[in-house]
C-alpha cells in the first residue's frame, strides 16, 4: 500500500493497467465484499501514523529476517568451501598487491588455520573480473581474515541489501506493501539465496547489482513519463505539434541503472546481458510512451532521437565501471599479462598505435579469457544443464564432511554436514510455473509489469542456453532468481484479489495465500540444516533428497 492510503491487503492496479486484465462479472450490490481481516486491517491503518509504519516497517522486517538467515553462525563451517578456494584468496592478494597472485598446494587448509601470507608475488590467472573479488575482500579489509566470518560478511550483507530491493521493486509493480513483502519474504527464506549469501562466491554480487539496476531502471520509467507529458503539454500549449517528441536528457535513474549492470559486469561478464535487455527495454518503454501520448512518429522519437541520448546515459557508465574495476590491474606491475603489449611484435601498429600499452595489454587479457570460457567442457560431478534449471534437477553440494563417535554432535554415532544448493521447491517450482502463466498474460493483456519481470528473467537465463556444453551449476540461477519470485508476487496478488472482491472470493484468496506461505516456512525450516552445514543424521539428510538428482 501507499503511504497515503489504508488498503494495504491488496495491490491496486497501475493507471496503464488494460482493463481486460482485471474484468469481473458485475455482482448484485447486496452481495458481502471483502472479509473482516479487510475490515480490521482498514480500522488499524486509520492514521497517517500507522500507514507509514506500515510502508516502512513491513520491509524492515523481512529485511531483518533475512539478516538473522544469512549472519547467524555465519562462521561455519571454517573452512574454505566450493569455489571460495579462488575467490577468498584472491580478494585477499587483491587487497595486497591490487591483483590476484598464486598460492602453494594445500593452502585452503592453512588459510582457514590462520596462515593467510602464504602467497606470491607471482600473478594468477583469472578469468573473471575483479570487482566481486574486491567487494569479498571488505569484511578481510576491515577485521582481517583469520575468521571465515569475515570472508563471507559482505557477500551475506549483499544478500540482505537485496532482500530489502526487492521489496522496494515489488512496491514500484504492484503498488501495494504486502504483496511486495509476501516477496521480500519468500526471497529471505528461500534455500538458493541463503546459501548463496553464506558463501563467498561472486554470484550473489552479480544478482544484487542487477537487481538495483532494474529497480533503478523502473524509478526512471514513472518519472520520465511525467516529465514527457509535462513537456508535451507545454509544448501543445505553445501552439507547437510535437510529431516525435522532445529528447529528455535529465535522467539520473538511467545513470545509476548503467552504473549498477556495469557494475554486475565487472563481477562476472554475465552482466552484459542485462545492459542488452534493460537497454533495449528502456527505448521500448519510451516509444510506447509516446505512442500514449498521441505522437504520430513515436517510434521515430524514441529510437532516432531519443535512443543515442539513452544510450549516452546509460552505455558509457556502465563501461566506466567496468573499466574502474580494473585499477588495481592497470597502477600496479604484476597482474597476469600486465606487459603483455610491451613485449616485441604483440602492441598494436597502424590506427590503433596510439592505444597506452596497458589497455592493449588489458583487451588481450580480455580475449583471452573469453577463449577459456568457450572452451570449458570438463565435467564435474554436481553441474547441472540449463535446461533443466527450471525443475532443479541438480542442485550444487558445495561442502561436506562427516563425524563419527566422539566428534559426533547430533545425538547419533554418525553426524553429515552439508551445504547443499536446493531452492526451497514450493518457492522455486511455484515461481517456475509463475513465470510460465505471467508469460501467459503478458500475451493475452500486454500488461507492463508482467513484461517488466519477463525482461530480467530473460537476460538472466535465456544466455545460458548457447552455452549447453559449458560445465555450468544450478547456483547460477541466484542471477534471475528475483524476477521469478517477482513472477510468484504477481501469482500471488491476482490469487489475493481486491478488497471489494465478492466476500466468499475474497476470503478463498486470502485463506490460500496464507496456507501457502505457512507450508513454504516450514519447508524452509526443514531444509535450514542442509543450507548451513548443521551436523546431522545421515537419514535424515536422506529425507531431503526428493529427487533422484539431488542426493
Amino acid at each position: 500500500m501507499g503511504a497515503n492510503g489504508a488498503d494495504a491487503l491488496s495491490p491496486l492496479p497501475p493507471p496503464e493497467a488494460p482493463a481486460a486484465a482485471g474484468a469481473r462479472t458485475p455482482s448484485p450490490v447486496d452481495e458481502p465484499r471483502g472479509s473482516r481481516l479487510d475490515a480490521w486491517w482498514s480500522r488499524l491503518m486509520s492514521t497517517p501514523r500507522r500507514r507509514a509504519l506500515w510502508y516502512w516497517g513491513g520491509p524492515a522486517l523481512v529485511t531483518l529476517l533475512a539478516a538473522v538467515l544469512r549472519f547467524w553462525n555465519l562462521g561455519h563451517p571454517h573452512a574454505i568451501v566450493f569455489d571460495e578456494t579462488y575467490y577468498v584468496k584472491d580478494a585477499w592478494t587483491l587487497l595486497h598487491h591490487g591483483y590476484e597472485s598464486t598460492w602453494p598446494e594445500g593452502a585452503d587448509e592453512d588459510f582457514a588455520r590462520g596462515d593467510t601470507d602464504l602467497y606470491s608475488d607471482a600473478p594468477s590467472y583469472v578469468v573473471h573480473p575483479p570487482l566481486g573479488k574486491w567487494m569479498i575482500g571488505l569484511g578481510m579489509a576491515l577485521f582481517g581474515a583469520d575468521s571465515a566470518v569475515w570472508w563471507r560478511a559482505s557477500t551475506a550483507l549483499a544478500g540482505t541489501v537485496a532482500v530489502f530491493a526487492l521489496t522496494m521493486v515489488g512496491r514500484l509493480l504492484f503498488r501495494s506493501t504486502l504483496v511486495a513483502v509476501i516477496v521480500g519474504l519468500l526471497f529471505a527464506i528461500d534455500g538458493n539465496a541463503i546459501v548463496m549469501s553464506r558463501v563467498a562466491l561472486l554470484d550473489n554480487w552479480v544478482m544484487l547489482f542487477c537487481l538495483l539496476g532494474f529497480w533503478f531502471v523502473l524509478l526512471d520509467r514513472a518519472r520520465t513519463a511525467a516529465r514527457l507529458a509535462a513537456r508535451l503539454g507545454d509544448d501543445r500549449a505553445a501552439g507547437l505539434d510535437p510529431h516525435a517528441g522532445p529528447v529528455i536528457w535529465a535522467r539520473p535513474w538511467v545513470i545509476a541503472a548503467g552504473a549498477a549492470f556495469g557494475a554486475a559486469t565487472a563481477v562476472k561478464w554475465s552482466g552484459l546481458y542485462f545492459i542488452a535487455a534493460f537497454g533495449v527495454y528502456l527505448v521500448l518503454v519510451d516509444a510506447l510512451s509516446r505512442r500514449r501520448m498521441g505522437l504520430p512518429f513515436w517510434m521515430t522519437g524514441a529510437v532516432l532521437k531519443q535512443g543515442p541520448a539513452t544510450f549516452l546515459l546509460f552505455v558509457p557508465v556502465a563501461a566506466a565501471v567496468y573499466l574502474a574495476s580494473w585499477t588495481g590491474w592497470l597502477v600496479t606491475d604484476g597482474g597476469y599479462y600486465r606487459h603483455w603489449a610491451d613485449e616485441p611484435g604483440n602492441a598494436a601498429t597502424g590506427a590503433w598505435a596510439w592505444v597506452p600499452h596497458s589497455l592493449q595489454s588489458l583487451w588481450h587479457y580480455h580475449q583471452a579469457a573469453y577463449g577459456y570460457h568457450l572452451g570449458v567442457h570438463a565435467t564435474h560431478p554436481w553441474q547441472a544443464n540449463p535446461l533443466t534449471w527450471p525443475l532443479m534437477l541438480r542442485p550444487t553440494n558445495m561442502y561436506f564432511s562427516s563425524a563419527t563417535d566422539g566428534t559426533a554432535v547430533c545425538g547419533a554415532d554418525e553426524c553429515w554436514s552439508s551445504i547443499m544448493g536446493i531452492a526451497n521447491p514450493l518457492i522455486w517450482w511455484g515461481a517456475t510455473l509463475a513465470t510460465l502463466y505471467v508469460a501467459y498474460r503478458f500475451a493475452r493483456y500486454r500488461d507492463w509489469r508482467h513484461g517488466a519481470i519477463l525482461i530480467g528473467v530473460a537476460a538472466g537465463y535465456l544466455p545460458w542456453l548457447l552455452y549447453l556444453g559449458r560445465t555450468v551449476f544450478q547456483f547460477y540461477t541466484i542471477a534471475y532468481e528475483p524476477y521469478v519470485v517477482l513472477a510468484l508476487g504477481a501469482v500471488i496478488a491476482l490469487v489475493l484479489g481486491r478488497p471489494d472482491d465478492p466476500e466468499w472470493r475474497r476470503v478463498r484468496g486470502l485463506a490460500t495465500v496464507g496456507v501457502y506461505l505457512a507450508f513454504a516456512v516450514l519447508v524452509s525450516a526443514f531444509f535450514w540444516p542442509l543450507w548451513t552445514a548443521m551436523p546431522i543424521t545421515p537419514d535424515f539428510r536422506q529425507l531431503h533428497f526428493w529427487l533422484p538428482g539431488w542426493g
